[in-house]
């Protein structure tokens, strides 16, 4: 019975670290959204939202409590952005929210959420 365990406890870990080496590296341009206001209402893609009534900068200042900010692309995916880029309450993402960006990192999909650990950013267009 304890090598049973032995081997279901090894292959767990094992199963665990190797989750982390099923990410890819790749580039996805999208719009930088407040996650949660976009989750509330999909016409939230600005810095300035309804919620429910006109709320002037709310994506930033909703990014600036470390609220979740997410890559929205063309085609509607939206991947919660983690990582370096959103380390210290997403410091270096605030100046880009609602802007078209270009994010490069490690993705992941995990059930239905897709997440990016974003390493670097380039700015497309406001």
């Amino acid at each position: 019975m304890r090598k049973l365990c032995a081997v279901f406890a090894v292959a767990g870990l094992v199963f665990a670290l190797g989750a982390s080496a099923f990410a890819a590296t790749q580039t996805i341009t999208g719009q930088l959204i407040d996650q949660t206001c976009y989750k509330a209402n999909k016409a939230n893609t600005g810095v300035d939202h309804k919620m429910p009534e006109d709320t002037p900068g709310c994506a930033t200042t909703c990014a600036k409590m470390g609220q979740p900010v997410a890559l929205l692309t063309a085609d509607g995916k939206v991947y919660t952005v983690t990582g370096d880029l959103a380390a210290n309450n997403n410091a270096k993402l605030i100046p880009h929210m609602s802007h078209k960006v270009e994010l490069t990192g490690d993705v992941t999909e995990k059930g239905s959420t897709m997440t990016i650990a974003a390493s670097s950013l380039k700015m497309i267009s406001r």
